[in-house]
């Protein structure tokens, strides 16, 4: 029990440390909306919150994967972490809008670089065995935060102000980085052997990637397979307010509630999953998460009340930890940790170019036609998509890829060179 208890010291300070910054993140959130509607009192330009992500994923992407996977993990988290503390503490001091959208920029580079790090620094710092309940226990963190982040948000802005709340927001993030100085770096980087990061080295670490890629055909369409199918879930969650209150007639508090209730189902799933992930396999934990979970957005897409609404979104929710668990278990166990940085950056350019266009397309299939019949096509697109996804993870000759007790060295995704 002692010796159980040791071993999950490192990787508890680093939930720690995430499930901070998550709060942090959704305080954030809550707060820039409010300071840029102040300032503009534009929908549009809180609209534009929502791209400048995206874009800049597009932009920095490319390289990085480069940067990332030949430094510290941890020291690019801590620089990250310290980086969005001081430009959101900067924010309540930009004189117009401009700089505000500048600011923005710098803070979704700095999460462009936290994404990858972290998501190799957990492949380093947790043993394979232990990796899937941490991802679930992770999962857990980030539903509280969903709930949490916004009510302490919120609370913060009615009893100082917006701009108090942004300072005291920059103080989460340093937090995180503090609790992450006390974990230690198991990685052996000799300065002198790192490249400069220059075009043909970006060029070069593509072709690493596509090599793996190519060799490993299984992980990179599971994994892609993936990205496509949640590309849906991203599409309706943006034409979701317009949805629910102009096509099925919720009130702006109905739908205030019904996040909520979303944001319980998530953490009651999460939860259970903390406790009882060793009881479920890694496939069945994908394939149960995105079936569920797509139903509910198929109950969603049909809905004509508030109770049907609930009982879709509760449903998502609850499975969507599933869901992200499982893959993200998948991802860490079959993506050697010398690539992963650039192999998740590659896979973010993807996503982030295709939500771009297919949050576009849906609007306008939603002007052209109906949002109800737009909203109804996409969930019955994901649900067949869903279903074909699934047979592949149950392919009993693919069994070996969802092990969580074999050797890394024997893996064939250590095939890159």
């Amino acid at each position: 029990m002692i010796r159980n208890l040791k071993d999950w010291k490192d990787p508890t300070l680093l939930l720690s440390s995430m499930g901070i910054s998550s709060i942090g993140d959704f305080i954030y959130l809550v707060a820039i909306n409010i300071i840029v509607y102040q300032i503009t009192a534009s929908a549009t330009a809180v609209a534009g919150l929502w791209i400048v992500g995206p874009l800049t994923n597009i932009i920095t992407k490319f390289w990085t994967g480069s940067f990332i996977d030949y430094r510290s993990k941890r020291k690019v988290m801590i620089v990250t972490y310290i980086i969005r503390a001081a430009f959101i503490g900067l924010i309540p001091l930009a004189p117009n809008i401009t700089v505000i959208y500048g600011i923005l920029v710098i803070l979704s580079v700095a999460k462009a670089f936290f994404h990858p790090s972290s998501m190799t620094y957990v492949a380093i710092l947790v043993p394979k065995e232990k990796r899937k309940q941490f991802n679930s226990i992770r999962s857990f963190t980030s539903s509280g935060a969903f709930i949490i982040g916004p009510a302490i948000g919120g609370s913060l802005i009615l009893l100082t102000s917006v701009e108090a709340t942004l300072w005291l927001n920059a103080l989460f993030f340093l937090c995180s980085a503090i609790l992450l100085f006390f974990l230690p770096d198991k990685e052996h980087i000799n300065k002198e052997t790192i490249p400069t990061l220059t075009f043909s080295q970006v060029v070069q670490d593509f072709s690493v990637v596509q090599k793996f890629m190519s060799l490993n055909k299984y992980i990179a369409v599971t994994y892609l397979g993936f990205i496509i199918v949640m590309l849906f879930t991203f599409a309706m969650d943006a034409q979701e307010v317009v949805f629910t209150q102009q096509v099925i007639g919720l009130s702006e508090m109905e739908y205030s509630l019904l996040i909520s209730i979303t944001g319980i189902g998530s953490v009651i799933g999460a939860m259970l999953l903390a406790i009882f992930s060793k009881f479920f396999s890694l496939r069945y934990m994908i394939v149960i998460g995105l079936v569920m979970m797509t139903i509910g957005y198929v109950i969603y897409a049909f809905s004509w009340s508030f109770l049907s609404v609930v009982v879709g979104f509760v449903i998502l929710g609850f499975f969507n930890v599933f869901l992200n668990s499982g893959i993200m278990t998948f991802y860490q166990n079959n993506v050697p940790v010398e690539i992963m940085g650039r192999v998740t950056s590659i896979y973010q350019l993807i996503q982030s170019a295709a939500q771009v266009i297919f949050i576009l397309v849906t609007g306008f299939a939603a002007d052209l036609v109906s949002l109800r019949l737009t909203i109804i096509t996409l969930a019955l697109v994901m649900l067949s998509l869903s279903i074909i996804f699934s047979f592949s993870v149950l392919k009993p000759n693919k069994a070996f890829y969802y092990r969580e007790d074999h050797n890394e060295k024997d893996t064939l995704s250590n095939k890159i060179v």
